[in-house]
């Protein structure tokens, strides 16, 4: 049986995932984050210590340069969980910031399409759909070898659709399934999608590039009690 959300369940469903969010960003920030920060004072204690012709000093330099772009970038992930993003910030322009806020190659090509009015999203499912997108794109440049990504978001009277493609190697068959050991991306974005009642497909190929798309019932995706833009 599958469940969906009425237009009642939306607001109590936003105080839920917020709780979650923040109940998760205190964990990460008090384990995961503060032990990044604790092995990196270390580290950089050692490299300090090595004389200046020291052939270990440059790797482990590059390697205290890596830690200290992930603490910068689990400070960020940990902001974004405590708080829902700006509602300024349409989705256009969050999934437009993402290349240059986590530093991925500019050779790469990104292009965001909208098709259709755009519509008042609620604040926090707006927030799901935008990390099921960010990982679709991550996933995309971090692992894709891809030349050029593109960002659909659609907005019909009866839905949201954001679709991310790549022209990348695709996903192998096993992975697509099952997910990479001891890597949560995919099923991570399932388990949003099931939470909001969306949903999410996923199709790949080897050599063929991958296509994610989400589609989110209009009832569940749109704040009619915002106008949409003229």
């Amino acid at each position: 049986m599958t469940l969906t959300l009425s237009e009642e369940l939306v607001h109590p469903l936003q105080r839920v995932l917020l709780a979650q969010r923040i109940r998760i960003a205190q964990e990460l920030h008090d384990t995961l984050l503060q032990g990044f920060v604790s092995a990196s004072m270390q580290l950089h204690a050692a490299v300090e210590r090595l004389p200046l012709g020291s052939p270990s000093k440059p790797p482990l330099s590059r390697i205290l340069q890596l830690m200290t772009q992930v603490i910068e970038e689990g400070r960020k992930a940990v902001l974004h969980l405590r708080s829902s993003s700006d509602d300024n910030l349409d989705l256009e322009h969050s999934f437009s910031e993402i290349r240059h806020e986590l530093g991925f190659q500019q050779q790469i090509a990104l292009r965001v399409i909208v098709a259709g009015r755009h519509r008042a999203l609620h604040k926090t499912v707006r927030d799901e759909i935008y990390r099921i997108g960010r990982e679709a794109l991550v996933n995309a440049f971090r692992h894709a070898d891809a030349r050029s990504i593109e960002v659909e978001i659609e907005y019909t009277a009866k839905r949201l659709r954001v679709v991310v493609r790549d022209d990348g190697h695709g996903i192998d068959a096993r992975v697509l399934q099952s997910g990479r050991a001891e890597h949560w991306g995919l099923l991570g974005m399932r388990e949003r999608s099931d939470r909001i009642g969306a949903k999410l497909s996923i199709r790949s190929r080897r050599s063929a590039g991958t296509e994610v798309e989400l589609s989110v019932p209009g009832r569940i995706a749109f704040d009619r009690q915002k106008a949409p833009r003229p």
